[in-house]
């Protein structure tokens, strides 16, 4: 190796620790200037992200799987809070709760059925009978379904009006939500993997939209668009009202010279970041034993030529379905420590924009097919996701200041707070000329 190539070997290996060290500088200056507080409000959400692109940049990264529906994965693993750790509402299996389980598993009978006949049937007779039995099965479901779901609706609507949950603790909720996911995406991967990558895009993209719809219109399951509230803590982290009434906490809050309230939103907050780190750092140092073993190897050579692996006895679409499963999991429990950390399923909030797209850009500025790179773009754009909001009304106060008065600087300064969107593509637009392979390339 030439004395240049040892040079640019040590500076791949250094860049990483800087850039770290670096996103730490940004933040200790936001907790500076906006107090910490803000700074780990962001950092919280920002490690989740990084989860949630690490989902997504091994199926991107390891596999080349274009999927345009990590918001349906994070949607799905957002609904096991709600069910896994949410009290029961009283009355409601009684009302009609066991009615809408009966009418789920004639649902799975009648797909299962409708399988078989179109697997055993000849040609000129499945489609007939698999029609028949799927139209007699959807009749049949609705007649056992909607009264079930009326029932279970009317009970208190306005606070409740849907089943509950299982009242376990909201830990367990989280491999849960990355099972739902799971199992999501085995489904959608056994119908949709065989598809050429652009397919794939669309529909893994019309999947996610699905699902999300069903979120926002099945009350019974989740209260659709009234949203569950007051979804259970880990048992570990306080509730911030029981930490200003203690005594002893308002003592070692006087010693640091911190207001109780401020220091109990704090110290909750830093509970959080540390147990979410520790996820985050499991799940890095999986993937990068995943990364490194023959399984991995295996998968970065089918991303860089299919026609080559199958011809060497392996099972592309196998593999591509075991590796979609896994990051969709991973999606998926990211989108439970989501709503744990907020406290509720907002059906509503979820959108492309936010849970497709930017863990896309997260994935692009770190590196795809770097793991550290995933962790590296979560943390950075969604950082600067939130702080372009902020910047844009006093970015765009600065840029007009000697602009005359009209309708031409109004519109400017009331479209500040869109200045979010403008920075996302700004800083792609960046990264894709002076690093197109990330700020962490793969190595």
């Amino acid at each position: 190796m030439s004395s240049r190539q040892a040079d640019a070997a040590a500076g791949g290996k250094l860049r990483t620790p800087i850039l770290f060290l670096a996103l730490l500088a940004l933040f200790a200056i936001e907790a500076a200037t906006s107090g910490w507080n803000a700074a780990l409000v962001i950092l919280n959400m920002g490690v989740i992200s990084a989860i949630m692109a690490l989902g997504l940049n091994l199926q991107w990264g390891y596999a080349g799987l274009f999927n345009a529906g990590t918001m349906g994965f994070i949607a799905l693993g957002g609904v096991a809070p709600v069910l896994i750790s949410m009290p029961a509402t009283q009355g409601a299996m009684s009302a009609g709760g066991w009615r809408i389980l009966l009418a789920l598993a004639i649902a799975i009978a009648v797909l299962a059925i409708a399988v078989q006949l179109w697997k055993r049937l000849r040609k000129g007779l499945r489609g007939l009978a698999t029609c028949l039995v799927l139209v007699i099965g959807f009749f049949l479901f609705r007649g056992v379904f909607d009264p079930g779901v009326s029932a279970v609706e009317a009970i208190n609507p306005s606070a409740q009006g849907y089943l509950g949950g299982l009242g376990l603790p909201v830990l367990l909720a989280w491999p849960v939500g990355a099972l739902f996911a799971a199992l999501a995406a085995w489904a959608i991967g056994k119908a949709a993997l065989g598809l050429r990558s652009d397919y794939l895009a669309i529909a893994t993209l019309g999947i996610a939209e699905i699902i999300v719809a069903m979120l926002k219109n099945e009350n019974w399951l989740d209260r659709g668009v009234m949203n569950v509230n007051g979804i259970p803590r880990p048992f570990f982290i306080p509730r911030e009202i029981d930490l200003q009434a203690s005594g002893e906490f308002v003592a070692h809050a006087a010693q640091f010279g911190m207001d109780p309230v401020l220091a109990s939103t704090v110290f909750v907050k830093l509970l959080y970041l540390v147990l979410f780190s520790v996820v985050l750092v499991v799940f890095v140092i999986a993937a990068q034993l995943a990364l490194h073993s023959p399984w991995g190897r295996m998968m970065r050579a089918i991303r860089e030529n299919e026609v080559a692996a199958a011809a060497m006895g392996k099972n592309v679409t196998k593999r591509h379905l075991q590796i979609f499963i896994i990051g969709s999991a991973i999606c998926g429990f990211a989108g439970a420590m989501m709503v744990t950390l907020d406290g509720q399923l907002t059906p509503a909030t979820y959108n492309p924009l936010r849970f497709t797209f930017l863990i896309m850009v997260m994935v692009i500025l770190g590196g795809s097919g770097n793991n550290w790179g995933a962790v590296l773009g979560g943390i950075l754009v969604w950082f600067l996701w939130i702080k372009a909001e902020a910047w844009g009304p006093d970015l765009l106060q600065l840029l007009t200041a000697g602009m005359a008065p009209g309708a031409l600087k109004d519109h400017l300064l009331e479209s500040a707070a869109q200045m979010r969107y403008l920075a996302m593509g700004l800083v792609l637009l960046l990264v894709l000329r002076f690093a197109p392979r990330g700020l962490l390339p793969e190595r």
